[in-house]
């Protein structure tokens, strides 16, 4: 892709979090706070199910992609966030745009395609428990996420590559903290009217598609779960409850950026929705998880006293 024959602007200027000199300091120790908690909570997931034989099994597998997902798609877009706060030359190239905007579409869309897989998993761990090892085995654990990786990574080419290839002449500067979409788009000269359709129907029939995947998965689990008896449900609900957790907090605010009308597009309120499902979620979903799951709490527990002794 040669973006800069397509452009007359050849880096862009990114507006960061805050122009306010006396915000700097805080703000960057805050978001140095965040991606640390985030990167430890993620590594230690992944540590504790890849070093932990009971927790190999599929649910787990697609519990630990999902901490690999959220470490990367944390430092796609907080350390470069972090550079900008110190930084007096907050520019960036239109290659570093691009790449950014490419691994924050890719590991978003690689998030949202996982999510239903994991409530599918759950579905058939339940729902239809002596048909699970047939339905979800490494095979199938290695199919759906090679699947999903694909599909995400095909989705983040045709976006990057259809905004990057706009004529950028009215402004070079992103009035945002990373190198979003909607933000990139405003800044073309040419009418971005196809770019909009083309990420309002994809990430519409990504998101609707998957989330309707996820509430179908929940209410046959309810369903089934209403039929057992009430002992019997606290280990499942627990599980259900954790994912389900980590669905509201994903879809919600992306559902408020992607799919509302161009018209009702607000720089203030796509800011704050921004931090939250680039900076806090990632931070929040291995925090949810450990906390709620027993398994993984006693395995991180062995773990952490294993490492201690002497």
């Amino acid at each position: 892709m040669n973006l800069r024959n397509s452009t007359h602007v050849t880096e862009f200027i990114l507006s960061g979090l805050s122009s306010d000199p006396n915000l700097q300091l805080p703000l960057f120790l805050l978001c140095f706070s965040v991606y640390m908690v985030t990167l430890l909570g993620n590594f230690m997931l992944v540590l504790v199910i890849f070093v932990t034989p009971i927790l190999q099994t599929p649910m787990y597998t697609f519990l630990m992609n999902l901490s690999v997902i959220d470490i990367f798609y944390s430092s796609a877009i907080t350390p470069n966030v972090m550079f900008n706060i110190v930084s007096i030359n907050k520019t960036i190239t239109i290659t570093g745009c691009a790449t950014q905007m490419f691994l924050f579409i890719d590991l978003a869309g690689s998030e949202v395609m996982l999510l239903p897989a994991m409530a599918y998993d759950r579905y058939v761990a339940i729902c239809k428990p002596l048909y699970y090892a047939r339905f979800i085995n490494r095979a199938t654990c290695f199919q759906l996420l090679s699947s999903i990786y694909t599909a995400a990574f095909v989705n983040a080419l045709i976006h990057t590559y259809c905004a990057f290839t706009l004529p950028f002449c009215k402004s070079n500067r992103i009035n945002h903290f990373f190198c979003d979409i909607n933000p990139i788009l405003k800044l073309s000269c040419k009418d971005t009217f196809v770019n909009q359709m083309l990420a309002f129907v994809v990430a519409g029939s990504l998101e609707v598609g998957s989330l309707l995947c996820i509430m179908t998965s929940y209410i046959c689990i309810l369903s089934a779960l209403c039929r057992i008896g009430s002992s019997k449900r606290i280990k499942p609900l627990s599980t259900c409850a954790s994912h389900f957790t980590c669905v509201a907090m994903f879809y919600c605010p992306v559902f408020f950026t992607y799919l509302r009308p161009n018209s009702a597009y607000s720089v203030e309120q796509d800011w704050v929705v921004s931090v939250f499902y680039t900076l806090i979620i990632p931070m929040l979903n291995p925090i949810i998880y450990s906390l709620r799951n027993q398994d993984v709490k006693q395995a991180l527990t062995k773990l952490m006293a294993s490492t201690m002794a002497p």
